[in-house]
């Protein structure tokens, strides 16, 4: 085969993949202006269910739906997927008459979904359809429809559910998203429903992730320093800061590794029998317990500082989270495909 195919040329490709992208925006610009009571109508039905959000498709709009309900399901709404071609033959039972149906189908007439509506009635059901013609077989047995409106697909043959299903996953995360803010869902509650990997851990909070107490350097400030390096050895790992406290045991200072290295650098060895407090850091910045680990990084980035004392509502140390603890969780967490790939994007510099 001689002479160049479509597609030879990187700059054809790229220029092809920008037009699919805008359209599809041009499609999800002209629904978001086309939004009406229905949609308002359909984020009640999801805000008054007392039982579980279904939702169901077939194909293509099945995959988006059971996206749509792993949204639902993580923002506060219980939700799951049930596939309609089982559900003819027998998965119905999982519904229960407290439950409300969201349905999805472009055209309204896929035949598993069609063949629901009769039970679905009976059994007392609403139904929320997504589609693109509200008087279809779908939208005319529903109990409300967001309709998509003429959709379309930036398949070249116009037959691959492209902007259809882009349209569909939109009012899902719209429906979702909507029905959540309805509910006053918290941080704190996502957090319930995202415990595990770097999510769960950015909203995990301080006190699972520093060092108790125990396993920190704490002494009293008017200690010399000699006498604080002679006297406080921990076993184990430990962080490069002591923790400085007042007679009444609130936090006062921070005594780093690094400011033990300058005074030696600059031969300041008079200094080694005076108090402690005269060569910490006084005040240094501390975050309360409860603090979410999103913000403990920020806190270390922001103030470029390697160890950062945790304290109670009286002031007093609680423990201590060091940079390491950060980057073994960002490596760890990174580990299962391949650890020395990770490109851990802390952006912390150790104190100077």
């Amino acid at each position: 085969m001689t002479g160049q195919h479509w597609g030879s040329e990187p700059a054809d490709r790229i220029a092809y993949g920008r037009q699919i992208i805008l359209q599809e925006a041009e499609e999800l610009q002209r629904l978001a202006e086309e939004l009406n009571q229905e949609f308002a109508t359909a984020t009640d039905f999801l805000f008054g269910c007392r039982g579980s959000i279904v939702v169901t498709g077939m194909g293509k709009a099945g995959l988006v739906g059971r996206k749509i309900s792993a949204t639902l399901a993580s923002t506060g709404t219980r939700s799951q997927f049930l596939h309609p071609a089982e559900a003819v033959h027998g998965d119905l039972g999982q519904m229960h008459h407290d439950d409300v149906l969201l349905a999805l189908s472009k055209s309204g007439e896929t035949e598993e979904l069609t063949q629901l509506l009769s039970p679905l009635s009976e059994l007392g059901i609403p139904i929320i359809a997504v589609t693109c013609q509200s008087d279809s077989t779908l939208g005319r047995a529903a109990a409300v429809t967001v309709e998509l409106g003429k959709i379309e697909e930036v398949c070249p043959l116009g037959l691959a559910p492209t902007s259809s299903t882009m349209a569909m996953l939109a009012i899902g995360d719209a429906l979702a998203l909507v029905a959540s803010r309805m509910r006053g869902f918290r941080r704190e509650d996502f957090h319930r429903f995202h415990p595990a990997g770097s999510l769960g851990w950015q909203l995990s909070r301080v006190e699972t992730h520093m060092r108790p107490l125990e396993q920190c350097r704490v002494i009293n400030d008017t200690r010399t320093v000699r006498e604080v390096f002679s006297q406080l050895r921990k076993t184990g790992r430990r962080t490069g800061a002591i923790m400085l406290v007042k007679d009444d045991g609130s936090l006062s200072g921070l005594f780093t590794d690094s400011d033990l290295a300058k005074m030696f650098e600059s031969r300041r060895d008079r200094e080694f029998d005076d108090p402690i407090r005269n060569v910490m850091t006084l005040d240094p910045i501390s975050i309360s317990a409860g603090t979410t680990m999103s913000d403990v990084v920020k806190i270390l980035a922001g103030g470029q500082i390697s160890e950062l004392p945790v304290v109670d509502e009286q002031d007093q140390p609680v423990g201590i989270i060091d940079i390491t603890d950060i980057i073994g969780f960002a490596v760890q967490d990174a580990g299962a495909e391949d650890a020395s790939k990770t490109d851990v994007r802390l952006h912390i510099k150790p104190a100077a």
